[in-house]
Formats: C-alpha cells, sequence, structure tokens
C-alpha cells in the first residue's frame, strides 16, 4: 500500500511540474481557448493520477459561455469540472495557500476572494462582469466552502450579481463523488473540518478508485432578475439534481 501511495505521489508532483513548465512557457503567449484546451488536458491527467474516473456528463447541454455554480465536496471539484468544462474559477484565497497546487491555481486563470474583505469583493465583482461579457465561462462554489457529501450548504447571493449585471445564464452544476459500485458516495472524498489538504490528498491516493459525476440543470436567466432570486432557484436545482443523484442510485 505504500509503495503504491508513494508511486501515485511521485506521479503528481511530475505532473505539477508538467503544469509550472505550462504556466511559464505557454501561458504567457496563447490565446483564451489555448489556455482552456491546456488546462483540460492537464486537468484530465491529474484526475487519473489521483485514481478519479470522470463519468460523462448528464443532464442539459453545458453553455460555453455562463456562470457556472456547483457544490463543493473537494479540492478535486476544480479539476473534475475543468477536465470536462475549462472554466474560470473563483475559489477562496486559502487554496491559494496549498502547495505548488494554488500556484497552479492562481496562474491557470482562477480568481482568489478573501472572506470579509469588501474591497475585495468589488474588484473581483468587477473583473467578474467583465470576464462574463467577454463570452467566458465563470464558476463559483456559492457554499463558501466544502460540505458533507449528500448534502447541501446555504448558498451565499452576492456573487450572482455579476450574472445578473453581465445579463448571462447561471447553470448550476451537481457533482457527487462514488465508489466502485456505482451505488455509494465514496468514504475517501470528504474535506471537511480539520483535514489538511496534504491529509486529503494521501486519503484519495491511497484509497480505492473514484467515480466522479457532474450533472448540469438547465440554465437560470439572470438577466433582469435579483440576485437572491437567482441564488435559491439554483440553490433547488443543485439540490434536486443531488438528490436525483444519490437517491436515485
Amino acid at each position: 500500500m505504500k509503495i503504491k501511495l508513494y508511486f501515485r505521489l511521485c506521479r503528481v508532483f511530475l505532473h505539477l511540474l508538467t503544469g509550472l513548465s505550462a504556466c511559464a512557457f505557454v501561458f504567457p503567449w496563447a490565446s483564451h481557448r489555448l489556455r482552456d484546451r491546456v488546462v483540460q488536458g492537464w486537468s484530465r491527467r491529474l484526475v487519473k493520477i489521483c485514481g478519479v474516473t470522470v463519468e460523462p456528463p448528464a443532464g442539459a447541454p453545458a453553455l460555453a459561455h455562463a456562470m457556472v455554480v456547483a457544490n463543493h465536496v473537494s479540492w478535486l471539484d476544480i479539476f473534475v469540472i475543468n477536465a470536462l468544462y475549462p472554466c474560470r474559477f473563483v475559489a477562496k484565497s486559502e487554496i491559494r495557500e496549498w502547495p505548488l497546487l494554488g500556484w497552479l491555481a492562481d496562474k491557470g486563470g482562477t480568481v482568489f476572494l478573501a472572506r470579509g474583505n469588501r474591497r475585495d469583493l468589488r474588484q473581483i465583482f468587477k473583473g467578474l462582469v467583465l470576464k462574463l461579457q467577454q463570452g467566458e465561462r465563470v464558476a463559483f462554489f456559492p457554499e463558501g466552502t466544502t460540505g458533507s457529501q449528500g448534502g447541501l450548504l446555504p448558498f451565499h447571493a452576492n456573487l450572482f450579481e455579476a450574472a445578473v449585471d453581465a445579463g448571462v445564464m447561471v447553470q448550476p452544476y451537481a457533482l457527487c463523488y462514488m465508489d466502485g459500485t456505482h451505488q455509494s458516495l465514496h468514504p475517501s472524498i470528504e474535506f471537511i473540518g480539520e483535514m489538511t489538504f496534504a491529509q486529503s490528498m494521501v486519503t484519495i491516493l491511497s484509497g480505492p478508485p473514484i467515480f466522479a459525476r457532474v450533472v448540469c440543470s438547465q440554465p437560470i436567466n439572470a438577466a433582469g432578475a435579483h440576485r437572491r432570486d437567482v441564488c435559491a432557484a439554483a440553490h433547488a436545482s443543485v439540490g434536486a439534481m443531488l438528490s436525483q443523484e444519490i437517491v436515485g442510485r
């Protein structure tokens, strides 16, 4: 078991080095489309090294231009979504401190949000509106933190205002991670409480195979709507999809 873990850790480290090279030599001159392809390919290889199989997406077709919101289960969420649909993510500032992955997330276009910093929020909000107006797919986790699988925390409505101002669609995604039976939630995914990123990484790399599933809902038109109404509709949509995926299985 330890040999398997060390082997996987070495593969992750080497893969991180390829990401560093891409950030240094490709991203400075790459077009938006090329960056998306690089991020998608790199994310696919990372989750595969971690023993994660990303199943074909289900539900409604994913919009190429939308604000994406999803439930937040693990640090894997960003890479699972990027493996299917590359996004410009908004994430909590603590992720920037993760060893290597935080730096890569930063260089890959992730926007970091410090809790309680209103000036930071205003600047990020303006940037999000601009990115959405430019036709990019922007994503964030409105729960604000990771939660237990099968549950859904309340959504924070603030960043939904960017979709309202930009006049774009909001598309909710639901993520769940199943074990090899495809019937039960995977026990190694929980990333809550006092668990550190390193502990979570070791638990995932040393555990059994993981099957990640992303379900897309019908988009919600945010143009002319109130952010709280859009937030409530997105929360209900994600909750319904999670119930259908978990209870239905």
